[in-house]
């Protein structure tokens, strides 16, 4: 089962530049990426934990050292339960960009920060690679499609000020191990 990919995972996650392979569940057992840790009473919105339940421990382990030689943005790997997290420091350049995107303000954020996006994202459709307009960039430039389906879902027009994406959620933002453990 796969768990529904929150903000963090898709605004929070890619500045940190990881092998788009090795964030799937197959390769490494990559289910989410994080802003807060249920119960921890201080936390720092400077972190993002990223959460794995990998089925291959050394080969996981091979991606971890590699990780650590390429960036110098982990602060802490730790199991908990058979989990790995993962905890890097986000990028301090894009702090306001992160507190725009804490706040559902996603076509605010600065063109630096949605460069950090690729436009195109190659997809797998029946055995075959296509093109297709990545959701980050739909979401900064208010594409067309996902005002279409917002007005479609809630019965209603859009005014042009509207994001087309869902606000951050505190909830969806924590991590929680015990409903991980009840999804999986």
């Amino acid at each position: 089962m796969q768990i529904d990919r929150n903000v963090s995972t898709l605004f929070l996650l890619p500045p940190l530049k990881i092998n788009a392979e090795d964030l799937n569940i197959e390769k490494h057992g990559f289910l989410n990426a994080y802003q807060f840790i249920k119960g921890e009473e201080n936390p720092d919105k400077e972190e993002l934990y990223l959460l794995f339940n990998p089925s291959n421990i050394e080969r996981f382990n091979d991606f971890l050292d590699g990780e650590y030689f390429r960036t110098d943005s982990i602060l802490d790997d730790y199991d908990v339960d058979g989990f790995v997290v993962v905890v890097y420091k986000l990028d301090n350049r894009y702090k306001d960009d992160f507190e725009l995107i804490r706040q559902g303000k996603y076509s605010k954020t600065s063109k630096e920060f949605q460069s950090l996006f690729s436009k195109i994202k190659k997809t797998m459709k029946e055995g075959r690679y296509k093109d297709e307009v990545s959701i980050q960039w739909k979401i900064f430039n208010k594409s067309e499609d996902l005002r279409e389906f917002w007005e479609e879902l809630i019965g209603q027009p859009f005014k042009a000020e509207m994001e087309v994406w869902s606000t951050f959620e505190i909830e969806k933002e924590t991590l929680d191990f015990e409903k991980i453990k009840q999804l999986l």
